[in-house]
């Protein structure tokens, strides 16, 4: 199904048309619209940018056309973390960790309009843990944050997983969600930094502390290096610095001391919303924003920066200059949905789609070393 939202443009910030693709039914009281500027700033770069929702089941992969902004939405049982490497694109789901890979020769195309197609070529049935975040160690190995089971954990080929690490503050290996951990800063192919809403050690515990019981820990040290934060999200290492979403209230911005064990939260922007999900790519960090419509969302200083800007929250993705600090381009999302949970970005395409691994498609998508897909002309 395609739907065209057309907007007049006027200048950077003025809505834009998008085009999207979906089988979803919701897709008719959904809404797309970006900045003016952002089809240019992702040809500039030469990226595209994938992101998930668990709310609407759906992979999303942004990127471009002859036409401007074009969406792709795969159906995926609740997507959450991503992570592209090596030209394998990682994500962990309601009950599985998928491991997608494109195909395509760079001169190929698929409907004479996709230069990427990212398959699922290894699907591993891990049950419901909750995953959270997901990356990928320098052997190949994905790694992922277990978060029902309050550690990271990599695919076991008998097992539903293999537990490679958990907090020092968690006493027992149980399926007990406690300190909610939830997002993985990679590092040199190794997992580096954690985060948890709290450090609690009985069950549901993490939800009294969403205020102010968030932290940051150093997983080779097994050591928290920064508290007071609330509720973090997306631990990323960019530049030599370790930065993090403080999503209780909004802010985006980077751990001064991480390397000491004495950590301290200092805030380089902020957005109007909850926010989840960031990618880097060169000067520019790309920030998915929820809406704090339900109940672990509400109540938090999030609503009262909110108030202080004058602003209402929405949901979509922000790219922040890390210089300036101001959001520069963005990308939103009007109607049923609501909340995203990660963001990652695609370098060298330029219109990417997906497959979903029980689609009708899949089972006649075929290719071999050899084969050969049409070219557009």
């Amino acid at each position: 199904m395609k739907n065209t939202t057309k907007k007049k443009s006027e200048g950077a910030s003025t809505p834009q048309p998008v085009t999207s693709e979906s089988s979803s039914p919701e897709s008719n009281s959904i809404k797309y619209s970006q900045s003016g500027g952002l089809v240019a700033l992702l040809a500039r770069l030469n990226i595209s940018v994938a992101f998930t929702s668990y709310q609407s089941g759906l992979l999303y992969l942004l990127g471009r056309n002859n036409q401007g902004a074009h969406l792709h939405q795969t159906g995926i049982p609740k997507p959450m973390g991503l992570s592209f490497d090596e030209g394998i694109l990682s994500l962990s789901s309601g009950f599985q960790i998928m491991s997608f890979q494109n195909p395509l020769a760079p001169h190929e195309r698929v409907n004479n309009l996709f230069d990427a197609c990212f398959v699922p070529r290894e699907v591993h049935m891990t049950g419901l843990l909750d995953a959270h975040d997901v990356g990928v160690t320098s052997d190949g190995s994905v790694v992922f944050v277990n978060t029902q089971f309050n550690c990271l954990a990599t695919p076991d080929p008998r097992h539903s997983f293999k537990m490679l690490w958990k907090p020092a503050f968690t006493k027992e290996l149980v399926k007990e969600d406690r300190c909610h951990l939830n997002g993985l800063a990679m590092q040199n192919g190794a997992p580096a930094y954690v985060t948890a809403v709290s450090k609690s050690d009985t069950i549901d515990g993490w939800r009294d502390r969403r205020a102010s019981g968030g932290i940051v820990i150093d997983v080779a040290k097994n050591k928290v290096i920064c508290n007071d934060l609330s509720m973090p999200h997306s631990p990323r290492m960019h530049k030599g610095e370790l930065w993090v979403l403080n999503s209780g209230k909004g802010e985006i911005g980077v751990v001064e001391g991480a390397t000491s064990g004495k950590g301290k939260f200092v805030p380089r922007a902020f957005c109007p919303g909850f926010v989840r999900g960031l990618a880097f790519y060169e000067d520019y960090a790309f920030v998915g924003l929820s809406k704090p419509r339900y109940e672990r969302f509400e109540g938090l200083a999030l609503d009262e920066r909110l108030k202080e800007a004058d602003s209402e929250p929405w949901c979509g993705i922000q790219v922040i200059d890390t210089k300036s600090g101001t959001c520069v381009e963005w990308f939103r999302i009007d109607g049923a949905v609501a909340e995203l949970y990660d963001v990652e970005i695609l370098p060298g395409i330029a219109c990417p789609m997906a497959l979903s691994p029980s689609s009708p498609e899949i089972m006649n998508f075929l290719t071999w070393e050899g084969s050969s897909l049409a070219v557009a002309g």
